[in-house]
């Protein structure tokens, strides 16, 4: 403790976003975990980028963000050490100093071809370092590259840069440098220095961290540790620095505090709170799995931040409909401010005569029904006045106090009309970026949407005027809301009129909007569909084929979408992956399953898909020819493709292994790509590894167009190809589980096998079982079937297992029920010979079977036994397994409490040591099993019995009796 040092360098070229919010935040999770130290460093290397003011903008968003760093430091405190060691560098001929122009050497670093001046001799390079650093004409046209090695298969290993010169003033140095470090060269250098232990950074980072540990070897200094987590993806946002700063410059926010912009202004101006960004980070932690988060999420933890505390408030329409309540004098009444929060007291409310509603609830009112005015009472409704159009205009009512059933009532929120209201005016905000997931070929212009504020004027309750700047309420049947504007009486003498309250609507993760008024359900709803059109529009805009084949080829193109996506929501419910994520996917799925039948008038099904597929394929070939469509004879080609596209795959994922070049992985993915949609285009079926032609499938045509139909071994006996892929997936599974390989990889291994075992069933009708192994016999069958021997060594196993199947046909508890009777209550009561608990087992009559019963429920009273009065029937069956099956004492009530799955805790206590203490008071030695948990449980052992499961489950005595 009081030894890690961690650090937040951000760059002064911008205002902080969420993104920087959860570096932040980690950063100062693990310095007050650890009771260690902040640094907060401004990474200023880049003068054409860095201004003061954004240095002042990112200390007062560091302030917002409550973060307190122990110290403030500057990388350009530090470049005159930078200089040394890039001289060092080059003295040592592990750097070198480069003129080759920018375009040319990014092709070079491409395609691992060394610079011309790589061999400069070291006198060579100090004479052109001189240059950079004077900023002369040859000096500006020249870099300081590393030498490591060209020939890497990471490209941040390829001769990366450490110094560039730019003739440029500096907005802390002025023009004393002429050269200045890249962000890979100073930050090592300047994390050693400072002593950080532990430098935190995002996966984005990765392929660089080799380049940062031979930063620091090359110039012999202490190497931090550096530790990952994933950066902060988000749905419906931009988090570039450039793409924000067009929103602002366009006009498309108000500016970089809007409350729809993703800075950390803006998002605290909208209502979120640290606390619950706080909460947020600390629950996703350093996790390195990089997730797409939808806004709901953070959203949720703001609200379970602010519900507790937020007062309560009202507000209604500010065109609302009065209601005349007979019988209520004026006055005031006294409410909480929270119903569950009594530390905050109550307040005032104002009632009279005529009280205000919402529109949308005088509408509901009907004539004779009670209405619950909440915080008031229930009122009786005697008259409901309409207009021409049905819209009501104003209600007569009368009070009908009295009555407190406050069941099946509408319940309204309302305001008196004598009171001093507070005009409010509350904005309500909507994603600015439609579609929820941009992909790098996006162009996020093109998905800007502009109507994404709304205004709606209310009217509040006279407490509002008490408002400041940052509080957040909760206005009754609406939601929560934070004050941007405080309410000003004394613009009036100004402007004739006071300033209203402004409101910002506070999102609380939740998809549901009917709480809200109705024109902002019509705000949002009409933002849903534009955003759906313009999905539809994108997808739509594939070309189109003469002939009038459009519909045709847009419902294919959407089914192979569909297989991509729902292969994708596969892969990430077997890796566990985020729900909001996984949700997205889905949502995904579902848009484009629409979209097809939309387009082919057909629900999607994947074999209705290959289906149409080739018949579209045989259409065209017939139109084409003239006549009958003919089966190409190309089982030759498929197989030579199928044999390009193993060799191919073989290589991507050679390449990715080696962590290649992307260009290079990208490429042979592209063939690969081509390569499957010319299979799927020969044969009508996407290529699948075990699907590839097998030899002799060739169809040779005969006189006449018709055609000669040859069956290949595989066709003759389809059987054999399963059951050989089956046993080489289940060998794949047991020698991923022998070598402990990761959880997601031996499940998706799993889950192939599954699915082959399900295919060979579908096509045998039968369970596949390994050559030489018996098939589980269909229980329907082995009623009538004869019984089969069971060796001697391995009764107690078939005999332990003869309760989870139930009484055969043969043997009817009727006519042994007695006998059964009396050998359970010898056994149970410690009255009966070593040799009776075999005889009820080899008799098939352990408990429920003996004494006659369906349920474990019914033994009540049967025995006098107290366990029914303690909720735990089903612990004293599986006691009775126990006793019958493996003997008393410690080995069985260790044996217990192990598949209880309780730990083998209870195990150690002393139980007694006779056969003839009752075994209900030897219970009374399990409080232990409350302890769930709180032990790992115990493998079975040689000397541990294996416990048969007889009951649902094991329930723990609600009381424990005391021990006589």
């Amino acid at each position: 403790m009081g030894e890690v040092v961690v650090r937040f360098p951000p760059e002064a070229s911008g205002y902080l976003h969420v993104g920087h919010a959860k570096a932040a935040l980690l950063n100062q999770y693990y310095q007050r975990a650890f009771e260690g130290r902040l640094i907060l460093r401004f990474d200023d290397t880049n003068p054409d980028k860095e201004k003061e003011d954004f240095e002042k903008v990112i200390l007062e968003d560091v302030k917002m963000l409550e973060i307190h760093y122990d110290r403030l430091t500057f990388t350009s405190d530090y470049f005159d050490l930078l200089l040394q060691k890039c001289e060092e560098l080059l003295r040592k001929n592990l750097a070198y100093v480069d003129d080759t122009e920018p375009e040319l050497m990014k092709l070079q670093r491409e395609q691992k071809q060394e610079s011309a001046n790589r061999n400069n001799t070291v006198e060579r390079n100090l004479s052109l370092w001189q240059e950079m650093q004077q900023g002369t004409p040859l000096g500006l046209k020249c870099c300081v590259r590393a030498k490591i090695s060209m020939e890497a298969a990471n490209g941040c290993m390829r001769d990366p840069t450490l110094y560039r010169c730019k003739d440029m003033i500096h907005p802390r140095t002025g023009s004393r440098y002429r050269v200045y470090p890249t962000y890979d060269f100073a930050c090592p250098i300047v994390d050693s220095v400072e002593d950080v232990t532990h430098a935190l950074r995002t996966t984005e980072y990765h392929d660089r961290d080799e380049q940062y540990f031979w930063v620091l070897d090359a110039l012999n200094l202490r190497k931090p540790h550096i530790y990952e987590y994933s950066r902060l993806n988000l749905m419906h946002t931009v988090l570039s620095k450039r793409k924000l700063t067009w929103f602002v410059d366009t006009g498309v926010v108000d500016g970089w505090d809007d409350p729809r912009m993703p800075t950390v202004r803006g998002v605290l101006r909208r209502g979120m709170t640290v606390e619950a960004l706080r909460q947020f980070i600390a629950a996703q932690g350093s996790s390195r799995s990089v997730v797409m988060m939808d806004w709901d999420k953070l959203w949720a933890f703001n609200k379970k931040v602010v519900d507790p505390v937020a007062p309560r408030h009202v507000a209604v329409a500010e065109q609302s409909v009065p209601v005349t309540v007979r019988g209520l004098q004026a006055g005031t009444i006294r409410v909480a401010w929270h119903p569950k929060n009594a530390s905050l007291g109550d307040h005032e409310v104002d009632i009279g005569p005529e009280l205000l509603v919402d529109h949308v609830d005088a509408n509901c009112m009907t004539v004779g029904s009670n209405v619950t005015f909440i915080g008031l009472g229930n009122l009786r409704i005697v008259e409901v006045h309409r207009d021409a159009h049905g819209v009501p205009v104003s209600v007569l009512a009368e009070t009908n106090l009295e009555d407190r059933n406050y069941k099946n009532t509408l319940k309204v929120t309302w305001l008196c009309s004598k009171a001093q209201l507070v005009p409010c005016t509350c904005f309500f905000f909507d994603h600015i970026i439609r579609k929820a997931v941009l992909t790098r070929d996006d162009d996020f212009k093109q998905f800007v949407s502009k109507n994404t504020k709304l205004k709606v004027p209310m009217l509040g309750d006279p407490l509002m005027r008490k408002l400041r700047k940052g509080d957040i309420i909760q206005i009754q049947r609406k939601g929560y809301f934070v004050c941007d504007q405080p309410y000003d009486p004394d613009t009036i003498r100004h402007v004739g009129q006071p300033a209203p309250l402004v409101l910002f609507f506070v999102p609380d993760g939740s998809q549901s909007i009917t709480t809200l008024p109705q024109v902002v359900q019509d705000f949002y709803q009409q933002n849903k569909l534009d955003a759906h059109h313009q999905g539809s529009n994108n997808s739509n805009s594939s070309p189109v084929r003469q002939g009038g084949g459009s519909v045709q080829v847009t419902a294919e193109e959407i089914g192979a979408k569909i297989k991509d996506v729902g292969n994708h929501v596969r892969d990430l419910k077997s890796k566990k992956a985020d729900k909001a994520t996984i949700d997205a996917a889905v949502s995904q799925l579902l848009k484009l399953k629409a979209e097809y039948k939309e387009a082919s008038g057909t629900e999607w099904k994947p074999e209705t898909a290959a289906s149409a597929s080739k018949l579209e394929k045989n259409k065209g070939a017939a139109a084409k020819e003239g006549g009958d469509a003919k089966v190409p004879n190309g089982s030759t080609s498929l197989q030579e493709l199928s044999a390009k596209i193993t060799d191919t795959g073989n290589r991507v994922r050679e390449l990715k292994a080696k962590k290649a070049e992307k260009s290079a992985i990208d490429a042979n993915v592209a063939e690969l790509l081509r390569l499957k949609a010319e299979y799927k285009a020969l044969s009508g079926t996407d290529w699948k590894p075990d699907a590839a032609p097998p030899p002799g499938k060739e169809a040779t045509p005969k006189q006449g167009g018709e055609r000669k139909k040859e069956q290949s071994p595989a066709k003759q006996d389809p059987l054999t190809g399963l059951s050989s892929r089956i046993q080489e997936v289940g060998n794949h599974v047991r020698e991923l589980k022998s070598k402990k390989a990761e959880k997601p990889q031996i499940d998706a291994a799993v889950a192939e096998l599954l699915k082959l075992k399900a295919e060979y069933k579908a096509a045998s009708g039968k369970d596949w079982a390994p050559e030489g192994a018996p098939t589980k016999p269909d229980r329907k069958k082995a009623k009538t079937s004869p019984v089969k021997e069971v060796p001697k060594q391995k009764a107690d196993d078939k005999e332990g297992s003869a309760p989870r199947d139930g009484p055969k046909k043969g043997d009817s508890t009727r006519s042994r029920g007695p006998q059964g009777r009396k050998l359970v209550r010898m056994v149970l009561s410690g009255d009966h010979k070593i040799g009776d608990d075999r005889i009820l087992r080899r008799q098939r009559l352990l408990y429920p079977q003996a004494v006659g019963l369906r349920t474990l429920g019914e033994h009540k009273g049967l025995l006098g036994c107290p366990h029914q009065s303690h909720g735990s029937s089903e612990l004293l069956l599986s006691y009775v397994r126990l006793r019958t099956s493996s003997g008393t004492g410690e080995n069985a009530r260790r044996g217990l409490c192990s598949r209880s799955g309780m730990g083998h805790a209870v195990g150690r206590q002393r139980v007694g040591r006779t056969h003839r203490h009752p075994p209900h008071e030897r219970d009374r030695h399990v409080p232990g099993i409350r302890q769930v948990g709180a032990v790992a449980p115990r493998p079975p052992s040689a000397t541990q019995p294996v416990v048969q499961r007889c009951a649902v489950g094991i329930q723990a005595p609600s009381t424990v009796p005391p021990h006589p």
